[in-house]
């Protein structure tokens, strides 16, 4: 009982600060990034740099999340970077999922199919296989 009359007591509390806060304070704006107008190349170039440049795991995680949360594919160069990444990181299971993310994010088999095509020779090289390819 004692947690409900805390938490009423949190919420007028945090209702009657917002009230007497300014104006500008409540209508804001997110920046989802840095970079608001890029173009698609220099979008690339960026995810490029930051795989090849990546030294931990959660680095690899955090920048793959990044790069797939737009409202675009990614190029096939950032996928051959993250996967050189993954790699160089040993990080199997997250190269694994980059494959599992552009399935996800290409709405045509197709196309999807043409992307596995393009990094055929970086998968081939690097021992990486599709979630099909194990049998999962």
């Amino acid at each position: 009982m004692f947690g409900i009359r805390a938490a009423i007591r949190h919420a007028a509390v945090a209702r009657t600060t917002v009230a007497r806060c300014a104006p500008s304070v409540l209508i804001s704006r997110r920046l989802y990034s840095d970079h608001p107008e890029e173009t698609y190349e220099q979008f690339t170039n960026r995810y490029v740099k930051f795989f090849e440049n990546v030294d931990d795991t959660f680095e690899l995680k955090r920048g793959l999340n990044n790069c797939f949360a737009y409202d675009i594919v990614p190029d096939v160069a950032i996928c051959e970077a993250a996967l050189r990444a993954a790699r160089r990181l040993d990080d199997y299971a997250t190269g694994a999922r980059v494959f599992e993310a552009l399935k996800i994010r290409i709405d045509k088999e197709s196309d999807y199919h043409n992307y596995l095509q393009a990094l055929k020779p970086v998968k081939d090289e690097l021992g990486i296989q599709t979630k099909e390819e194990l049998g999962l």
